[in-house]
């Protein structure tokens, strides 16, 4: 197995964690502040880097490189490869004093090895691997790697934006700055803003490196060191034949119809140890072209282009079109040779032993800081590894091309081994789950599985292994793959079990080897499994320490196996007794594999802990006051200590109190030992107990597991409050929403419950209640779909998702979609089942509504399909089933649709016109020339896998992180920094740069900094946190808005406004695409903007978005709440900036009296509003008498100035909002004469005039409601 994933210690500038945190252990912190790690056992290592010199080979060059004693050489050698300077060499061994150095030797163990000293580059022969090896890293370094077709990872794979919105600011300068373009808030959001930015293509420094139709060489050629041959088209149109040998790399004599691979003696005869150099000197051009080539890869930021290495990147789900630059086919004879020079001939280098390295991986030594952080990046790695092969070998499986071990079983009971990985499909093939619910309780078993052995995986228990576990979703397919055990495929002996613990042969036997009692009583414990008997099919008992569905397997490697982890949960059995809407069997649940969530276990393990210490602390209390009393004591005032004690006990930490002897310090202490709370995983599943005694214990478990169930439907409830009083933040989409039931325990199948739930709030919760129905529809037509899916035929399946999609989405525009399907392809696949072509979108509807039904007990309104919002229930769909689909602007109604923008108001007459221009333009729909549909085939270009991995977080990173953090919150500042850094090189080290559990990294450590005023730090902590998870999470994910977000923030308090605007606008416009308008969160980001554009006095602007926050809030709090109040008073004073001092007044005295009829005329926030109101209505008062002085003048012939009046009443209004004095001024007018001074009606109405009219127009809250509204 390689060992190249050695890793050294953190190299940060603040020294290792300390254990003053209780997160990182091997450690200690000096006296004079700084912080060293300390070995158990071990002799102390100095870990401060120091200057080596690296000589080269050639020319007498050298270059410094800064090294940490506790780094390995090998790494030191990546250092070198990576270096401007020394990138053409690949193949050398280092050497100090003449002396060959271990790759794999710590630098520290070297004897001399210190700061001055040389380290000297010595060439070293080739191998066939090494030569491979070698032309691929030169390939990939000069741009001579064409695009690459990628059946896993997909179309435009890591895509990053961020350099295109960067490119889009506006330039700086004091006017360019308040020329803000009016943003358009009812405009549909731009698709295309998802899609990379069309750039020239990268110049090449040469035309085309590839193996030559001479490769290989022969046996006797072989012989005299010949490993490959190679033909080099350069920039300059000549084509040279080269030959790798074990000594580097020579031009021969070879033509494409002459074979003579031996060196060219004339003048053009080059010959060299690396291909680099020899580009360098058959080619003129190649210097000037490859410095050109890195130019223009240094245009982007390196995080956008950098390798993703442990991880699968995110997929776009929309994708240019095929015709675009960005998805260009090019010519490149190598691509169909990578394979060949990446594995070899015999493809031995990419075959693996999963199993072999996943358990001696876990087997390496954890003792000290550096063992733990080797052992956790090897682990990283490989896991990395095996995704990736496992989804591979996965769509090969999905695709049938991969031949089954038992060809003559039924489809779903097929199994196959590809890539040294086992493959099945998440079926019911033989039969296993039939009472439980066939192919539905089969598919949802094998999610919990993985989920079961990351959870195992995280434990990380010490003599319990699990085999690397993957499932991947394709093409309607579920698909498992696993390691493979030692001893699985083995048949056991007459009379023996394969399997060592657990049930066999579906229960009927029941295993409890001994052996595995330890290793499982861990288990356990860890994830609150009660010790429970159980009974075979003979009625025997066996007490079993985890459920009689996880399985223990001793391989034939020794080790012991936890296998079937799907149910280390019990079943929520409250959910099972409930009814659906409809009394019938089709609205039967479709399985019982309806288990609770191991987050709720814990949750309430923790909650029954409290209880607990509560009880113990009354408890106490109580014996202490019948203690006093029985003692007569005659101190009646004197005050209790049980207050203290309760808090010393109930303090994590148990702090010490010295003034205290230790015993009765000893008492004071709760002994957690008496707690116990575990659950039966195995009751309400058909066990049957035989004695009273037993019948007791089972009812007894029966009772907890239903507690369990009520206190579910408290955390509900729970989540519905916290929503409804904003303690938390409403999720963007399916996935977000998703996250949070999640974190709290909650099951997915709840969201029918958590829809009527948040329609009894009204509109407070109505944005939740739209992504829940939204989330139950994309979820139901994603099973509908993969029913009809699962057995097509690939070329076939384009067909398939246009016209359910058709029939979902484009049934405003075509009502009667037409399947558009090969006439050819269709005679060929003639077995096929087209049973699609039948659906009809009334079809598809109603079997949406049964769905929703079944699963999630709820009863989709009447005319649900009209309430939709078209693009995010595409994104949706499209997530779910791993679409890709071509960006353009789909058409979802033929009719004109109802304008966005509120104020326009349209004749009857004109909307014909704009009918008839419709109909007679083809409006970029997509369509067959006879109808139109919203949806073709075209327009699917790819389906990626969707993979549910088993690999674990690090939890010496996570250590360090929470030992920052509890460092800062306890005022030890210097120390929690320290942590912080330590804690992020520890991500980076084990996860690699760019991974989504770094990318969450940067996003905690960036609001840290900013909390600490580190802003420098804190931006470019953001910065790396949006680019790493839109490559990795997914350009328009909630986490990557949320990353955009808090750059913006971060930049405007930096001082860099108009990037902030940028970034914001940004955001916002993904916002709208995952969502739609009018989210409750919107409502402080357009806050933020608005402020943002008034540090840019762009007063106008902030005004638009001022009131645009309003608007929303409205929609969500109404107008008579503290939120709308707040924004009002916002807005006020936008108002005021921007010289509207009318609208001012309004808005500050509707502000006012919300905050007097809700919060009372004493609270500081009426008080406040008051103040505002007077402020601003003496300086209307001041305008408008200007006003009327200038007309009065004008009639009389007098000269006045039209400017400056306004803005006067600006920066009165300005002075105010910064904290300055209003200009002296006063007025005996009370409050509504004084309005009425302004609005121009304090006079008396004239005969002749309107005086209802007049009226409406004096009533400033109408105005006022008309303008915020316009």
């Amino acid at each position: 197995m390689s060992t190249e994933t050695a890793v050294p210690a953190s190299e940060t500038s603040s020294g290792n964690p300390a254990s003053g945190a209780p997160a990182v252990e091997d450690a200690q912190v000096e006296q004079n502040g700084t912080t060293e790690p300390v070995q158990d056992d071990a002799e102390h290592v100095d870990d401060t880097p120091f200057p080596l010199t690296i000589v080269l080979p050639h020319d007498n060059q050298s270059f410094e490189l800064p090294v940490s004693p506790l780094e390995q050489i090998h790494e030191i050698r990546q250092s070198i490869i990576e270096h401007p300077i020394a990138l053409q060499y690949s193949c050398f061994r280092l050497e100090h004093s003449g002396e060959r150095v271990n790759d794999y030797t710590q630098v520290s163990e070297i004897k001399g090895l210190g700061a001055g000293s040389q380290l000297h580059i010595v060439e070293e022969p080739y191998t066939e691997k090494e030569a491979r090896i070698h032309v691929i890293r030169i390939r990939e370094l000069i741009g001579a790697a064409g695009d690459r077709t990628d059946t896993v990872q997909g179309v435009l794979a890591g895509a990053s934006i961020y350099d295109d919105v960067t490119v889009a600011e506006p330039k700086e300068g004091a006017e360019a700055s308040k020329e803000v373009p009016e943003y358009k808030f009812d405009a549909e959001p731009a698709l295309t803003s998802l899609i990379p930015k069309e750039t020239d293509p990268a110049p090449k420094a040469v035309k085309s490196i590839a193996l030559s139709s001479w490769n290989p060489p022969p046996a006797h050629l072989r012989q005299k060191g010949h490993l490959l041959y190679l033909v080099v088209s350069t920039n300059e149109g000549e084509q040279w034949q080269i030959t790798a040998h074990v000594g580097g790399f020579f031009v021969n004599k070879c033509s494409n119809a002459k074979f003579d691979p031996f060196r060219n003696t004339t003048a053009r005869g080059y010959a060299e140890h690396s291909l680099f150099t020899l580009l360098q000197k058959m080619s003129p051009s190649f210097t000037t072209t490859f410095a050109e080539f890195q130019e223009f890869a240094n245009r982007r930021d390196p995080l956008a282009t950098f390798q993703v290495g442990n991880a699968i990147p995110s997929a776009p789900w929309l994708v240019p079109s095929t015709a675009s630059p960005l998805c260009h086919h090019s010519s490149d004879p190598t691509r169909s040779q990578e394979t060949y020079l990446l594995a070899g001939a015999e493809n031995t280098d990419s075959l693996r032993d999963w199993n072999e390295e996943f358990q001696s991986a876990r087997e390496l030594p954890r003792e000290s800081i550096q063992d733990r952080v080797f052992r956790e990046r090897l682990i990283s790695k490989l896991f990395a590894d095996y995704n990736d092969a496992a989804a591979r070998g996965a769509v090969l499986v999905a695709r049938g091309e991969v031949a089954p071990l038992n060809p003559t079983e039924g489809r779903d009971a097929q199994i196959f081994v590809y890539n040294n990985v086992f493959f099945s499909f998440g079926a019911d093939g033989v039969g296993t789950f039939t009472s439980e619910g066939g192919d539905d309780a089969a598919r949802v078993a094998t999610g919990k599985d993985v989920f079961g052995v990351k959870l195992v995986n995280q434990l990380d228990i010490d003599g319990l292994y699990t085999p690397g576990t993957v499932v991947v979703d394709y093409l309607g397919k579920r698909i498992v793959g696993q390691s493979i055990v030692p001893g699985i495929f083995k048949q056991p002996e007459p009379g023996e079990n394969q399997i060592h613990y657990g049930a066999v042969d579906g229960k009927e036997h029941v295993s409890a080897d001994e052996r595995f009692v330890s290793a499982f009583e861990k288990l356990a414990t860890a994830l609150r499994v009660k010790k429970h008997p159980v009974w075979d099919k003979e009625n025997k008992r066996f007490d079993l320490e985890a459920s009689v569905e996880m399985k223990g397997l001793l391989g034939t490697d020794g080790r012991k196996y936890v296998l079937d982890l799907y149910r280390i949960t019990p079943l929520d059995i409250a959910w099972m007794e409930e009814s659906g809407p409809e009394d019938s069997e089709d609205s039967k649940y479709p399985h019982r594999m309806t288990v609770l969530r191991p987050e709720l276990v814990e949750a309430l393990g923790k909650q029954k802990a409290r209880e607990f210490i509560n009880a113990e602390l009354a408890r106490r209390g109580e014996v202490a006051k019948e203690k006093k009393a029985a003692e007569g004591s005659k101190e009646d005032g004197a005050k209790p200590e049980d207050a203290e004690k309760a808090e010393r006990v109930e303090d994590e930490e148990d702090k010490k109190d010295e003034g205290k002897p230790k015993e009765e310090e000893k008492a004071d202490r709760i002994d957690m030992a008496n707690f116990k709370f575990a659950l039966n995983p195995d009751v309400f599943s058909g066990q049957a107990p035989q004695t009273e005694e037993e019948k007791a214990e089972m009812a007894e478990d029966e009772q907890d597991v239903r507690d369990a169930c009520a206190y579910l439907r408290d955390v509900i409830k729970t989540l519905i409050k916290d929503l409804r009083e904003s303690d938390i933040s409403f999720p963007m989409d399916g996935r977000s929403l998703t996250k949070l039931l999640h974190r709290r325990g909650v099951n997915v199948r709840y969201l029918g419950l958590l829809a009527k739930l948040s329609e009894e709030e009204g509109s407070r919760l109505e944005c939740f209640r739209h992504l829940c129905v939204q989330e139950m529809i994309s979820r139901s037509f994603k099973h509908i779909a993969g029913r009809y899916l699962r057995y097509l035929p690939l070329p076939l399946t384009a067909s398939c998702f246009s016209h359910l999609l058709n029939c979902l989405l484009g049934f405003g525009l075509n009502p009667r979609p037409v399947v558009e399907i090969d006439e050819t392809l269709k005679a060929l696949y003639d077995d096929a089942d087209l049973s699609f072509e039948k659906v009809t979108p009334e079809s598809l509807r109603k079997d949406i509504e049964r769905e929703t039904a079944r699963r999630y007990r709820y009863t989709l309104a009447e005319n649900w399909w009209g309430q939709i919002r078209h693009t995010q229930l595409l994104r949706e769909v499209a997530l779910k089933l791993g679409l890709q689909i071509q960006v353009k602007n789909f058409v979802f109604v033929g009719e004109v649709e109802a304008p966005a923008a509120k104020e326009q108001v349209a004749t009857e007459s004109k909307k014909g016109k704009k009918k008839k221009a419709r109909d007679g333009s083809p409006a970029s729909i997509a369509s067959s020339s006879t109808v139109p549909h919203t949806f073709t085939t075209e327009d699917f270009v790819n389906v990626v896998p969707l993979v549910k991995d088993s690999a674990p977080r690090s939890t010496l990173a996570e250590e360090a992180l929470e030992g920052g953090r509890l460092s800062i919150y306890q005022g030890q500042r210097k120390l929690g920094e320290d942590l912080l850094l330590e804690s992020l090189s520890l991500h980076e080290q084990i996860y690699g740069l760019v991974h989504p559990e770094v990318a969450q990294m940067y996003h905690t450590l960036s609001q840290m900094y900013y909390q600490l005023d580190q802003k420098e730090a804190a931006v470019e902590l953001a910065r790396k946190a949006a680019i790493v998870s839109e490559r990795t999470v997914g350009l328009d994910a909630a986490e990557t808005i949320l990353n955009y977000l808090n750059l913006s923030l971060f930049l405007h308090q930096r001082g860099d406004s108009q990037l902030a605007l940028a970034y914001s606008k940004h955001a916002l416009g993904m916002w709208k695409i995952i969502y739609g308008t009018d989210h409750p969160d919107t409502i402080t980001t357009m806050n933020n903007y608005a402020v943002m554009l008034q540090s840019i006095k762009a007063y106008h602007e902030s005004r638009r978005w001022f009131e645009e926050s309003l608007r929303v809030c409205e929609l969500v709090f109404g107008r008579k709440s503290v939120n709308s109040a707040t924004l009002l008073f916002q807005l006020a004073q936008a108002l005021a900036l921007d010289s509207d001092a009318k609208q001012a007044v309004d808005r500050m005295r509707e502000s006012y009296t919300i905050f007097k009829d809700i919060l009372g005329p004493e609270d500081k926030n009426t008080k406040e509003a008051e103040h505002w109101l007077e402020q601003l209505l003496h300086n209307a008062v001041s305008i408008a008498k200007q006003a009327k002085d200038q007309a009065r003048n004008a009639r009389t012939g007098f000269p006045f100035a039209t400017r400056g009046l306004g803005m006067r009443g600006a920066t009165n209004a300005a002075n105010d909002i910064a904290g300055k004095p209003p200009a002296p001024m006063t007025d005996s007018r009370s409050l509504d004469e004084l309005v009425h001074f302004i609005e121009g009606t304090d006079k008396k109405k004239t005969s002749g005039a309107d005086g209802k009219k007049r009226t409406g127009r004096a009533n400033p809250k109408r105005r006022g409601s008309a303008a915020v509204r316009s």
